[in-house]
């Protein structure tokens, strides 16, 4: 092979990774993987109870339990959870799990005084997390 001939297919190779790359940052991109987060009370908050707790989504449809549909699921809640709940089991409904089967993207919550943890986890139609699962960045508030 000639110096010539090495030089294009060198050329060719750049381009064909180049185009590669941008293909698969594009497909990687996480603007469009599913989020949930809590939109308010913000992380480091004082609230009075009762307070409202607004949910918040992105490239994920909020549908009710029971409704098995693509790229959807239902919120729940994790109070004052320092673990998380198995993953491969539906998630438990106590007074740490909150269920919110009907869709709901807020609720009126009552916790005493203190400072207390809050985070979501999506569920699908049968409660049980995503794979890789959809769930929120922990906040810590502190009810007066």
């Amino acid at each position: 092979m000639k110096i010539y001939d090495f030089a294009i297919v060198f050329v060719l190779a750049v381009i064909y990774l180049l185009q590669t790359h941008q293909v698969n940052s594009a497909s990687m991109s996480t603007d469009d993987e599913p989020q949930v987060y809590i939109i308010s009370p913000e992380n480091g908050d004082e609230v009075t109870s009762p307070f409202t707790v607004k949910f918040g989504s992105k490239s994920v449809d909020i549908v009710a339990a029971g409704v098995e549909m693509k790229n959807s699921g239902h919120h729940h809640l994790l109070v004052n959870q320092n673990s998380l709940p198995d993953m491969n089991l539906p998630i438990p409904a106590d007074s740490n799990h909150l269920h919110f089967g009907g869709g709901q993207t807020e609720t009126v919550l009552t916790l005493e005084p203190g400072v207390h943890s809050l985070q979501l986890l999506l569920g699908d139609f049968a409660h049980v997390p995503h794979v890789p699962p959809i769930i929120s960045e922990k906040i810590i508030i502190t009810v007066k």
